[in-house]
């Protein structure tokens, strides 16, 4: 049994929570530019070299990379063999974000959902937990952004509808969304479970690297195809239209109810931030 104490997951949650407000992942900024140099539309191809030239200033100035800086989820994977002392785990998480988007001057963007008072803070923050084998704690911190995650939607289909109907639902999310998520995006999807547990899949999908790809082949297959048909939209960056409205489509799944094919559409923009670390 390994011991360990909560605060220094506040520690870590802190340090993340700075870098992921300045900086968008290695494989963003490789998609970007890949993005950049096959764009055949000049405007498109102006808007992603902005984009590219905003992430690198963002770095150099420490200043946040994009202005909306995220409503936190942090996803925790906790070996079965650790035992953790000290504070309450999700107050040790949200004492670190607190403390983070304060000396990071992020912009706090957590309210109460009636009254829509501000909490201050930036807390609390979205915790999922899972219990895994071993001695260790993985650790994922994700500002996801609301300009985005309102155009995601949630799709209770009926499993005749099949493989089309997947990948019809992916498409036309982004399609309906248009300009409005600051494309070009990434597309988290969740296929299977139950209700709840898709959205947590389609949200756990854009903890990935942009570009990766599904070991299992027929579900890469539904990526795949998902993805062509959305650069056909010619949507393009920013809505100038163009080649590029998807940098990727990352789809999880799992087992679901012989009556049911709940399918999961979690939009992120093209500031994608995501750090990990294993405490």
């Amino acid at each position: 049994m390994r011991k360990i104490n909560t605060s220094l997951i506040e520690q870590k949650i802190y340090k993340m929570a700075l870098k992921a407000g300045v900086n968008l992942t290695n494989s963003c900024k490789q998609a970007l530019v890949c993005a950049r140099d096959n764009e055949s539309n000049p405007t498109a191809k102006f808007a992603l070299e902005t984009i590219i030239d905003n992430s690198e200033i963002a770095v150099k100035e420490k200043m946040p990379v994009c202005q909306d800086t995220g409503m936190a989820v942090v996803l925790l994977k906790i070996g079965q063999e650790v035992y953790l002392e000290g504070i309450d785990l999700h107050k040790a998480v949200n004492r670190g974000i607190k403390m983070a988007y304060a000396d990071g001057y992020f912009r706090k963007s957590v309210c109460d959902p009636v009254t829509r008072k501000n909490t201050g803070d930036n807390t609390p923050a979205v915790i999922h937990t899972e219990i895994v084998a071993g001695d260790k704690i993985s650790v994922t911190f994700m500002p996801k952004g609301f300009g985005s995650e309102n155009m995601s939607k949630l799709y209770m289909l009926k499993p005749a509808q099949g493989l089309n109907g997947i990948i019809d639902a992916i498409v036309n999310t982004v399609k309906d969304a248009g300009s409005r998520p600051c494309p070009p995006v990434y597309v988290g999807v969740g296929i299977g479970g139950t209700f709840d547990s898709c959205a947590f899949l389609a949200k756990k999908a854009l903890t990935r690297e942009v570009g990766s790809v599904n070991p299992r082949e027929d579900i890469a297959q539904i990526e795949r195809e998902a993805l062509k048909l959305i650069n056909e939209l010619n949507i393009g960056c920013q809505g100038f239209h163009g080649d590029t409205t998807a940098l990727g489509v990352a789809c999880e799944w799992a087992p679901t109810h012989i009556a049911g094919l709940p399918v999961a559409v979690n939009i992120q923009c093209h500031c994608v931030r995501c750090v990990k670390e294993i405490i």
